[in-house]
């Protein structure tokens, strides 16, 4: 399998970065607590901790097995791994991963559970509109055909829909499954993609750069925190944003700080980009020379702002998406109802 495309879900890169620092802080030697970890390992992991232990039989360093594989530790961890070993700081570091781990999990959580709604009742429409297809009008459908009367035409597109559906069911559920299967295999080999593209969306926008700027604050705390430089942290923490308008502020924030210039400086020249109070927080890092803490801080704060974002996101979706769905399904019920209405009419004129 190649390994550019083994990944592990959050819970076990987690679990595998957490016994990694505990073995490590209570004086394990790596390559031993490589071994350890082995007995157990399984899957991907298994396959990871192989490639890790070769690199460590090889003499070659934690950082080069990680960078192995990109989808499991984007360059951002691979460059503080890199940096932690050559200053003998590893178990420290990689608690500070742990922990970041975490954040990034819970991060993810806070917006599939934002999202899991919205799904879920798209998903019971489709069903429901499944239903209407294939058991309602076949039945309304044979009906109006023996009384040869004129239909309306959200009724004639209903019957027809449901007509194709039923006469060629196996090609529709063959194309239907060939959709989901190559989405997936799509979405795996090019996630990124896949989530630019969604958050490119025009409600979901505002979303996706507050979502950039919590990652790329965080990033640059534990990037500056392990002693990396700030022009190289800045570059590094490009490949975490997925807004081009983040990432074109990054490009000039790394432009400026390389003139000599100060962070906040270039962050006040994309103030409409950068909100006000991380420009004051970074301000105020830099005079006290903690930078690292003042990335800390913001992220924490753009973190918190972020879930009053979904909060209030999905507050406003669900009574809009019920009032959507009633609507739809109205519509094709009165579709189905109106012409049984016209013919109770013309037998009572009769």
């Amino acid at each position: 399998m190649n390994q550019e495309h083994i990944s592990l879900s959050g819970n076990e890169k987690f679990a595998l970065v957490s016994n990694l620092a505990t073995m490590l802080s209570a004086g394990i030697p790596i390559l031993e607590t490589v071994d350890s970890l082995l007995e157990d390992a399984k899957g991907h992991q298994k396959k990871l901790l192989q490639v890790i232990r070769e690199d460590l039989m090889q003499g070659k360093r934690l950082y080069t097995s990680f960078a192995k594989f990109p989808d499991m530790f984007d360059k951002v961890t691979v460059n503080i791994i890199r940096a932690s070993e050559e200053a003998g700081t590893l178990n420290v570091t990689l608690e500070d991963i742990k922990v970041g781990i975490k954040k990034d999990m819970e991060f993810s959580d806070k917006i599939r559970s934002a999202l899991f709604y919205p799904l879920f009742i798209i998903v019971v429409f489709f069903g429901v509109l499944l239903m209407i297809l294939v058991v309602v009008i076949p039945k309304i459908s044979s009906v109006f055909s023996h009384l040869n009367v004129v239909l309306p035409l959200p009724t004639v597109i209903l019957i027809f829909v449901s007509n194709f559906l039923l006469q060629n069911t196996v090609f529709v559920a063959g194309a239907f499954l060939l959709i989901i299967t190559t989405t997936l295999f799509l979405y795996r080999r090019n996630r990124r993609a896949f989530v630019q593209a969604f958050f490119s969306l025009p409600f979901l926008s505002g979303l996706a750069k507050q979502i950039d700027l919590t990652r790329f604050s965080h990033s640059m705390y534990l990037l500056l925190n392990a002693g990396i430089p700030i022009t190289i942290a800045l570059d590094l923490t490009r490949d975490v944003v997925m807004k081009r308008e983040v990432s074109e502020a990054i490009n000039h924030s790394i432009e400026v700080a390389s003139s000599g210039r100060k962070l906040s400086q270039a962050f006040k020249d994309r103030k409409g980009i950068v909100p006000s109070i991380m420009i004051k927080i970074t301000e105020a890092g830099e005079r006290t020379g903690s930078l690292e803490k003042s990335m800390e801080d913001v992220s924490v704060f753009l973190d918190y702002q972020v879930s009053k974002t979904l909060q209030t996101l999905t507050a406003l979706m669900e009574p809009v998406m019920l009032v959507v769905v009633g609507i739809l399904i109205g519509g094709m019920m009165l579709a189905i109802i109106a012409p049984i209405y016209n013919l109770i009419s013309q037998v009572g004129n009769r």
